[in-house]
């Protein structure tokens, strides 16, 4: 029973992680954008309320359940 939890837990983790690091704009779009003179500047973008901010703390702290979830399915 405890298995079956933890493997749909963790499949829940993975999906979501998948989404989230998808939904983030690459580190190449603002290299071009900054040469193209857009309006959208690397300053802008990483403030501190921004979405990027907060899709890469999504991410950090997805990823830290996942591994906990994958360690504790290694250990049932």
């Amino acid at each position: 029973m405890l298995e079956t939890i933890l493997t749909v837990l963790e499949v829940l983790a993975s999906v979501a992680l998948i989404v989230v690091v998808l939904l983030q704009s690459g580190k190449e779009a603002g290299l071009s954008s900054a040469i193209a003179g857009n309006s959208d500047s690397y300053m802008n973008r990483n403030s501190k309320g921004g979405a990027d901010h907060m899709l890469a703390s999504s991410t950090k702290w997805i990823a830290a359940v996942w591994l906990i979830l994958t360690l504790s399915l290694s250990l049932v």
